[in-house]
């Protein structure tokens, strides 16, 4: 498949490699998503998206090539209940257990995020949800670029800072404001909207970090190419979503890291894609 965009686009980083350190020893993590220990890797030049793909971009990609997606193609896909209204509503199909604020919607898909009767008004410049890993795979393949390794995605991430929480430093919140879109209130009853943002947020929402990448933490997850530890169905997703909150989900650090499978989608799962150079 030919790529049908230049091999480095203006909105492309384009970031000199080197080495630096991977993952923390805060202890601020789970267990079981091994952010540590930390150590030094190295990476080479590569470029990466300054964005996440958003819905325009995709919308592109289905055009060109008809592609369904594996919500499409399903017929379905998971929502948080909060955001799941009107004709919605009629179409749930069941929660996951040990987690209710994720509905299984019928409909559900890149093109109606929220469900039936919802659509992109608005949201062309926000992040594509409900994409798999092999949707993400095949627009990077059409776009002549391949999706991050989890190691360039932390190094694109940190934007230079070494050891730090967050794309721009240790505080969450410097000077009293929001730096990412993620959840405010108490999960998963109440959204106060402090950050501005309900589900996702613009792909610039927010200031970018040293490297010029935007909402490197928060708004949605992002696919990279590596399994998350040994199961080859597992795939490592990483900066957190909308959804983070410190009550359960304290994933939106740049060490943070987590899996889901390749097949899966949901409302808050994108991806960036990434070059060579």
């Amino acid at each position: 498949m030919q790529p049908r965009v230049p091999p480095v686009r203006t909105d492309d980083v384009v970031l000199p490699g080197g080495k630096f350190t991977l993952g923390d020893d805060r202890g601020e993590g789970h267990p079981a998503d091994r952010e540590g220990p930390a150590r030094t890797v190295s990476v080479a030049s590569f470029a990466i998206g300054a964005t996440a793909v958003t819905n325009e971009e995709f919308a592109a990609f289905a055009a060109d090539t008809g592609y369904v997606t594996d919500a499409e193609r399903l017929g379905w896909s998971f929502v948080f209940a909060g955001l799941v209204r009107g004709e919605a509503a009629r179409d749930v199909r069941g929660h996951v257990a040990g987690a209710d604020w994720w509905l299984g919607v019928d409909g559900a898909c890149w093109r109606r995020p929220f469900g039936a009767g919802s659509d992109l008004d608005g949201l062309a410049d926000h992040p594509v949800v409900h994409v798999s890993w092999h949707d993400a795979e095949r627009y990077c393949a059409w776009a002549g670029g391949r999706l991050p390794g989890e190691a360039e995605w932390e190094y694109a991430s940190r934007g230079g800072l070494e050891g730090k929480r967050y794309p721009w430093g240790d505080e969450l919140r410097p000077d009293g404001r929001w730096r990412c879109n993620i959840w405010q209130g108490r999960f998963p009853v109440e959204n106060t909207c402090e950050d501005g943002w309900a589900a996702t947020a613009p792909a610039r929402a927010f200031e970018p970090n040293g490297f010029g990448l935007y909402q490197a933490v928060g708004n949605v997850w992002e696919w990279c190419g590596d399994p998350f530890g040994d199961d080859e169905e597992t795939r490592a997703i990483r900066g957190g979503s909308y959804l983070c909150h410190d009550s359960y989900c304290n994933r939106y650090r740049v060490a943070a890291r987590s899996g889901n499978t390749r097949e899966s989608s949901g409302g808050n799962l994108g991806f960036r894609l990434a070059r060579d150079v």
